[in-house]
């Protein structure tokens, strides 16, 4: 087992991205033991730590403390050429590079592929952009709106016949392109182990949100059909949907078979509903899905939240609170898996951030540290591991080079 008992502890991560993508990439290696080396422009580092609840501390807002987790920071100007030569320095003694600019920009800059695999064969690079690396739309700029937008999701968004609307409120492609590049890493790892020989991998934002819309490309592909904005409620079941409560709030109720439905009909009191010339059928119930979501909604609006779940899960009901973020921090199921853990930032004190997945049952992740100050670790990295001295360092901090 590796030193500090985590399995990715001895992989050396560069993090030259920026905001979210690949950075929450590398923010899971390093929960899992990977050394990250957060790579950001001198005075500024990345605009994610500008982005979002400020926190009195000058370069850190509590979006940047919380996906900046477990990293170093290191200040290095990639457009200088000293810069990018320092850079080259560190991708030598590095396993994987993580970059989530435009195509073309890292070649720009002299450190694209072709120029830090050459001395590195083993070296592993992600590069998530907007729409990929090849392709017509590649010189594109993207953000996870518009690749919500492009590979199909925010068209499903929203009641029918209304505009529709951004799935959610946070920066859903970035976190699932981070993570399916957190999955080619480790594809990559396990291949370098093997062979010895490095790759990169190559995703672009709107593929990761078109991965995710089931059953859509195979159905328009045999019958053209086109899925539109179905609101609560989904094509394939019925009641599927969401529904208020007396006390106004909201409970999600799942019934995708046959068997669910008679569940809930028994815990509404009117099991006739489940029978055959009722709405026992999904068929039945697709059909007529207006009076079936009607009679679940008066049944749903007569009691409190409380007293439906405990009828729905009385009967096993597939449902649950749509909870908000204060939810959340009130229930006792997120606080039996630990869902939620509080890390104390030495200058900002306590924050709350969301805990560490996937949990292993040997290897578990951890949070040594949430986001770090800018060009916090300089003296480590470029010091003790490339070997610049004092002198060396100043003139280069001079020269805004870092």
């Amino acid at each position: 087992m590796s030193e500090n008992g985590l399995p990715l502890s001895g992989v050396r991560v560069l993090d030259v991205a920026t905001f979210i993508a690949a950075p929450y990439c590398t923010a899971i290696l390093g929960e899992f033991g990977a050394e990250v080396i957060k790579v950001e422009q001198p005075g500024c580092g990345d605009p994610f730590r500008r982005f979002g609840t400020p926190t009195g501390r000058a370069d850190s807002t509590l979006a940047w403390l919380s996906e900046g987790r477990n990293k170093k920071s290191v200040t290095l100007n990639l457009r200088a050429s000293e810069g990018a030569e320092l850079f080259k320095r560190l991708v030598a003694k590095s396993d994987v590079v993580c970059e989530n600019f435009r195509p073309g920009t890292l070649e720009k800059w002299g450190v694209g592929w072709e120029t830090l695999s050459a001395p590195n064969p083993g070296l592993i690079m992600l590069r998530i952009s907007g729409y990929g690396q090849t392709g017509p739309y590649k010189d594109r700029p993207g953000f996870a709106r518009v690749a919500h937008a492009v590979g199909g999701l925010s068209n499903l968004a929203g009641m029918p016949g209304e505009t529709p609307v951004t799935p959610g409120s946070t920066s859903l492609a970035d976190y699932m392109s981070g993570l399916y590049g957190a999955v080619g890493v480790l594809l990559a790892l396990r291949h370098r182990d093997r062979t010895g020989r490095g790759q990169y991998i190559d995703i672009g934002l709107y593929e990761s949100v078109f991965r995710m819309l089931d059953e859509m490309a195979p159905v328009y592909g045999r019958t053209g059909k086109v899925r539109g904005r179905e609101g609560a409620g989904t094509a394939n079941a019925c009641p599927h949907g969401h529904f208020q409560t007396r006390d106004d709030r909201w409970v999600a109720i799942a019934c995708t078979t046959d068997k669910m439905f008679g569940r809930l009909a028994e815990a509404m009191g009117k099991p006739e509903l489940a029978s055959a010339g009722r709405y026992g059928q999904q068929s039945r119930r697709l059909a007529s899905r207006d009076a079936v979501d009607a009679l679940v909604g008066r049944w749903v609006g007569s009691m409190s939240l409380d007293e439906v779940m405990e009828i729905c899960l009385a009967h096993e009901v597939p449902s649950g609170p749509l909870n908000t973020i204060a939810d959340i921090f009130a229930d006792p199921h997120f606080k039996a898996r630990g869902n939620l853990v509080t890390i104390d930032d030495p200058e900002v004190g306590e924050v709350v951030v969301p805990s560490v997945i996937p949990r292993l049952s040997e290897t578990p992740g951890r949070i040594a540290h949430l986001g770090p100050a800018l060009g916090d670790a300089n003296e480590d990295v470029l010091g003790n591991l490339l070997g610049l001295s004092g002198e060396e360092m100043a003139r280069l901090r001079d020269a805004k080079v870092i």
